[in-house]
């Protein structure tokens, strides 16, 4: 309770207490501040189960709100999909709905590699409907499989967090235009379901990506660099298009915020030029 802003002090308390054989859950209030303790998640949480030859485990989750909120500027506003991703060791999880929380938060709990569990700040309040299966004591997400949450034909859209609701709503304004679009809801940046998302670009032959995080070495790059190396690259009609983050520090005023990251719009207009609609 009340502990104070020291992440590297109670990140490495957490992490030692994994390693003792508890399960420890470690919340930063935002991730931005775990910038303060990545030696203690990345070499000591995240290396530790392979440099000991399997000896030492550490199922440890750190959780906490990722990506954008509203009005906090670029201090509080950055998304470590691409920071945490690239790094062995740490399985890696962002859910979108309640039912992606629950399931994911109880698999990344259980399983006996340390793990980061990533909320969006701003679905905290957003209600979803929960299903007899989702709310029983023993439903459980697996780890490393995305979901499909819209069927289509034409073009599938892949995202993960927050952006999987804009793409939904994307997806039902383009469906009255009679453009008929897959939605998947990537759940999991580390293990990736590339399986999924190349079965359905074997369907709709186009692939669009959304992510609240920065361009450059980001999880679209990465979905663009394993299609490519995949069989599913001969299926695509047309280059693969990212829908990202503006490329700068996110500013504070609430009218560049919002021009600084997807939006429903951008979402529409990726897909209608990837289909060479416009």
């Amino acid at each position: 309770m009340d502990t104070p802003i020291s992440e590297m002090g109670f990140a490495g308390i957490a992490v030692g207490a994994a390693m003792a054989g508890l399960r420890p859950i470690c919340e930063f209030m935002t991730f931005n501040f775990s910038m303060q303790a990545i030696d203690q998640v990345i070499s000591s949480a995240a290396k530790t189960y392979y440099m000991s030859a399997g000896r030492v485990p550490v199922p440890i989750v750190f959780r906490g709100p990722n990506g954008a909120s509203a009005g906090v500027a670029a201090q509080h506003s950055q998304c470590f999909a691409a920071w945490y991703g690239h790094c062995p060791g740490l399985k890696v999880v962002s859910p979108w709905n309640a039912e992606d929380a629950k399931g994911l938060l109880k698999a990344s709990i259980q399983d006996d590699n340390p793990g980061v569990f990533w909320e969006n700040e701003l679905m905290y309040g957003v209600p979803f409907e929960l299903s007899e299966e989702a709310q029983s004591k023993d439903f459980v997400v697996p780890i490393g499989k995305a979901k499909i949450e819209r069927p289509g034909s034409q073009i599938t859209v892949v995202a993960h967090s927050r952006p999987v609701g804009h793409c939904i709503e994307a997806a039902t304004v383009l469906a009255k235009e009679g453009i008929d679009c897959e939605v998947i809801n990537l759940r999991t940046i580390q293990p990736m379901d590339i399986e999924t998302i190349e079965a359905s670009i074997v369907k709709t032959n186009h692939l669009v990506t959304i992510e609240g995080g920065w361009p450059q070495f980001g999880v679209g790059a990465e979905i663009c660099a394993r299609i490519m190396e995949g069989p599913a690259f001969n299926y695509l009609d047309s280059p693969v298009f990212r829908v990202t983050g503006a490329d700068l520090p996110m500013p504070y005023a609430k009218t560049l915020e919002e021009n600084c990251t997807p939006q429903v719009k951008d979402i529409i207009f990726a897909v209608k030029k990837t289909l060479n609609l416009i």
